[in-house]
């Protein structure tokens, strides 16, 4: 299984960016793919989670309340790819950001770390003018 977070950067209060895991190694659509975020330290944070099944119109999908409307997650099974679009971002929204995958689906824990199974190398954010 590999996985590789990308599109982190610099960006103003207020704006946005889309981070990108491109996933390999596995069957795709047997997993879910969770959005992480850890600063120095602090544990690894729960941002986002979506299960990765065609078979399910809606992603089944979670977020944090602290990202909830402002970060859209999404996924492209035909590049094996998940992004997080992430706008009206805030300062705290600083952290390096981890992809991850769980088997199945975004259950009552999915904001948990120790239910995923292997993590990204992670991508740095900063919000800052």
């Amino acid at each position: 299984v590999q996985l590789q977070a990308f599109g982190g950067g610099l960006v103003q209060p207020g704006g946005s960016l889309r981070l990108s895991c491109a996933a390999s190694g596995f069957t795709f659509d047997h997993y879910a793919i969770g959005w992480f975020r850890q600063t120095p330290g602090k544990e690894r944070e729960g941002v986002s989670c979506i299960r990765l099944s065609e078979r399910v119109s809606d992603g089944s999908t979670r977020y944090s309340e602290s990202v909830k409307g402002r970060f859209t997650i999404s996924r492209d099974n035909a590049k094996n790819t998940v992004h997080l679009q992430m706008d009206n971002m805030k300062p705290e929204d600083t952290a390096v950001y981890y992809c991850a995958t769980t088997w199945g689906f975004c259950g009552g824990t999915w904001y948990v770390a120790d239910q995923y199974d292997h993590w990204g190398q992670g991508t740095e954010v900063t919000v800052s003018s």
